[in-house]
């Protein structure tokens, strides 16, 4: 039995919080081509995640929300928010599902901020992720910008 503890969630989220990336993973299933993938994805304010989608192969991906909070935001192909959710673990509000082929992306509204993750594997790095090129790369010096602009527009507040 895989147990997942608040000491637990604690520990992810203090190698989020030390991480220069402001994210960490810490997966369950035991190897890159297990079928299922499932993980805690921590993440801080501040992180960046580049929209992408998975195709070739398809892969659905759900986030259930276990502490903090995130914004899950979907995009069109020209990269205009299609649709979002706010996942807040103090409001009870709990998950999504995203379809393959969707542009997405998520960020971070609170410190301590702890996803539970499911995708379907195997897991390839080169092929995982399919980047949308009318978005920063990660690390470049508009990353952030993006993501504040992606709030504004949606009239969300951080903490």
């Amino acid at each position: 039995m895989i147990k997942i503890t608040e000491d637990l969630i604690g520990k992810v989220s203090d190698e989020a919080k030390a991480s220069p990336r402001r994210r960490t993973n810490y997966n369950f299933h035991q190897t890159d081509d297990a079928v299922l993938q499932r993980m805690l994805n921590a993440a801080e304010p501040g992180t960046y995640i580049q929209p992408h989608k998975h195709e070739d192969p398809d892969k659905t991906e759900i986030f259930i929300i276990l502490k903090g909070s995130v914004a899950v935001v979907e995009f069109d192909d020209a990269g205009k928010v299609t649709d979002h959710v706010i996942l807040d673990a103090a409001l009870g509000a709990g998950g999504v599902e995203i379809p393959p082929r969707v542009w997405h992306s998520f960020i971070t509204l609170k410190p301590g901020s702890v996803l539970y993750e499911v995708k379907e594997g195997p897991y390839d790095k080169h092929a995982d992720k399919a980047f949308a090129a009318w978005a920063p790369a990660e690390g470049s010096k508009d990353a952030l910008e993006f993501n504040r602009n992606v709030l504004a527009r949606l009239n969300i507040k951080t903490e």
